[in-house]
């Protein structure tokens, strides 16, 4: 992580921090970033934490749910301030996005089926052997600029905006209205009752 990426984390840590003590107050809830993306009118919005044993658990949920109901998941970034390689994972995944939407897609299901063997240490080897499985050679410095830890920072705040505190925080939001959030292990249930409140009102419209 360059000085310009630790400034930008440190700050994001002091932020979560003043929101847990606000936490008790009136503090306004903004989920208007959170919205399906263009062309669908249903859609799953997940913050995930790419080392957050819980995501890796809710991974197969949140799966069977865009299987079932033929919506698309939108994954963005929270990666928690005490898991220690998270920040970087992420903007792995940004940087193998930028590739292609589905390596970027390949990438976090890679990380989560991996997860109990990352560590600091072993994650650039994780995302060389990743990168050699898919033809591609890592290159030394994948975000020399900073643009990819800007993105997830941005990813960031706008959770804390929403109110999120918690991962897998997953939303089910249509063009027309957002869901309260389905909070860490994900309910199959839950999340599926909520889709399918959402495809019938906007399809009977």
């Amino acid at each position: 992580m360059n000085r310009k990426t630790a400034i930008l984390w440190n700050s994001a840590v002091w932020l979560l921090c003043l929101c847990a003590l606000l936490s008790a107050t009136a503090v306004a809830i903004d989920t208007s970033g959170l919205k399906p993306p263009k062309g669908a009118r249903v859609a799953i919005v997940a913050f995930e934490d790419l080392q957050c044993p819980d995501c890796a658990d809710a991974e197969p949920v949140l799966e069977a749910a865009v299987a079932k109901y033929n919506i698309p998941l939108v994954r963005r970034d929270f990666p928690l301030p005490m898991h220690v390689w998270a920040f970087d994972a992420h903007v792995l995944a940004r940087y193998f996005a930028g590739i292609s939407p589905q390596l970027g897609e390949e990438w976090w299901r890679f990380v989560y089926a991996n997860q109990p063997s990352i560590n600091k240490t072993s994650l650039r080897g994780f995302a060389e052997r990743f990168a050699d499985q898919h033809g591609r050679e890592l290159p030394e410095k994948v975000d020399p600029e900073g643009k990819l830890a800007a993105a997830v920072m941005d990813d960031f705040h706008t959770a804390q905006r929403a109110g999120v505190d918690h991962t897998p925080t997953v939303f089910v939001v249509s063009v027309d209205k957002i869901t309260q959030p389905v909070v860490e292990t994900v309910d199959r249930e839950t999340l599926f009752a909520l889709i399918e409140k959402l495809q019938g009102e906007t399809a009977s419209k």
